[in-house]
């Protein structure tokens, strides 16, 4: 199993904070905030991690990062030029993942208590497909919820306005290779972006999209509240 991180996007919700420097380089308890996805990366066994970020901080990320030897793993970079949408900046993984790989896709704000040691073990012997980790939240509709049915998800819905379920869809992914054709197949949404709740969906209506459950705490340090509040779960030692 291979590691992909997001680490892109404009931060719209944290500016000014964002206005000079990536999100996902801002302090979260005593790190920065991608120290946490790489280091989940890590205790998963995971080895090879493609980071994929926009030019204008990655100067920064390998300055911080480097070659991931304090992390012993090796890490190489690659750059989405524009905001593209999650699924585009996954498809520059093309490439990194060989056929017959599967790996593992963190959105760098994505922040939580749970190892992934386990389900990446899981993962690597299905013979194709994907997963998505589900939490339960108090407002669904800030985010994609899974319409779970007979112990599967049918769909996933994109902030709906009545929410199907409790439980949204964290930026938690495992793939097989087939992803980069599944990613070709979708069409660019009205905001201008590949999104991969389509990609998600697609693995859904085949029937090749299963589910976890985090158990401990998760959040989208995406605004200044959530941001806080990751960091003080950190800081007292609840990662």
């Amino acid at each position: 199993m291979k590691g992909v991180i997001v680490a892109g996007g404009s931060g719209t919700r944290l500016r000014p904070l964002t206005d000079l420097v990536n999100k996902h380089l801002l302090p979260v308890g005593g790190y920065p905030m991608i120290h946490y996805a790489i280091a989940k990366m890590a205790e998963a066994g995971i080895r090879e991690v493609l980071l994929i970020t926009g030019k204008a901080s990655a100067g920064l990320f390998t300055q911080y990062i480097g070659s991931g030897e304090a992390w012993k793993i090796q890490v190489t970079y690659r750059i989405q030029e524009r905001p593209g949408g999650i699924a585009e900046a996954v498809s520059l993984a093309e490439g990194f993942i060989r056929p017959g790989d599967k790996f593992v896709v963190l959105l760098g704000d994505n922040l939580f208590e749970d190892s992934l040691a386990e389900a990446v073990d899981e993962f690597r012997e299905l013979p194709a497909g994907a997963r998505v980790f589900l939490k339960e939240v108090q407002d669904p509709r800030r985010y994609g919820v899974a319409v779970i049915r007979d112990g599967r998800i049918v769909s996933i819905e994109e902030k709906p306005e009545d929410p199907p379920s409790s439980y949204c869809v964290t930026g938690i992914y495992m793939y097989d290779a087939g992803v980069f054709g599944e990613i070709r197949q979708v069409t660019r949404s009205a905001r201008g972006e590949l999104e991969i709740t389509d990609v998600n969906n697609r693995y859904a209506a085949a029937g090749l999209l299963q589910y976890g459950m985090l158990e401990g705490w998760w959040t989208d340090a995406g605004t200044p509240r959530s941001l806080l509040e990751a960091g003080l779960r950190l800081m007292k030692g609840e990662s």
